[in-house]
Order: C-alpha cells, then sequence, then structure tokens
C-alpha cells in the first residue's frame, strides 16, 4: 500500500534516524534511533518490503542492547567501552 501518508511515515523515520546523530548523550542518540527503527519498521511492513523490516529490526534490537545492557551513561567517561 503505497500512499502519500506512507511515503510521509517514510521521510519522517529519515527525519528522526538522522536527527539521532545531533544527540549529545549517547542514550539518548540510542532511545531515538530505536524510535525511527520502529518507525522503518512500520514502513517496511506498508509497503511489503520484507529487507527493510528485517534491516530495522536488528537496528532496533542492537540499539536496545547497547542501551540496556550497557546502562544509560554517556559513553564519555573513563570506564566507557570501546567496540
Amino acid at each position: 500500500m503505497h500512499t502519500p501518508m506512507v511515503d510521509y511515515l517514510g521521510w519522517l523515520a529519515t527525519a528522526v534516524f538522522v536527527g539521532s546523530y545531533l544527540c549529545r548523550r549517547a542514550d539518548a542518540l540510542k532511545r531515538v534511533q530505536m524510535v525511527g527503527a520502529f518507525m522503518w519498521v512500520v514502513y517496511g511492513l506498508l509497503i511489503s518490503a520484507t529487507p527493510v523490516v528485517a534491516a530495522n529490526l536488528l537496528v532496533f534490537a542492537a540499539a536496545g542492547w547497547a542501551l540496556y545492557s550497557r546502562g544509560s551513561d554517556s559513553g564519555l567517561g573513563p570506564r566507557a567501552s570501546r567496540w
């Protein structure tokens, strides 16, 4: 189902995800990325795009794991784990 509202959801998801990089705290960035990824999943379901759904479920899970497995520190302190 490709309607203007569905297209707007895709553009809004893009704006949210790009905007996440403006977050100053790592926990805020991950939360905003999770919101954007969820929006992309809904968008992917609406347009029947399995790769969009799969990729963004992975992004959502990775951001959630990083956020909740390491606590919500900013990642800027001396004990921050590095990848």
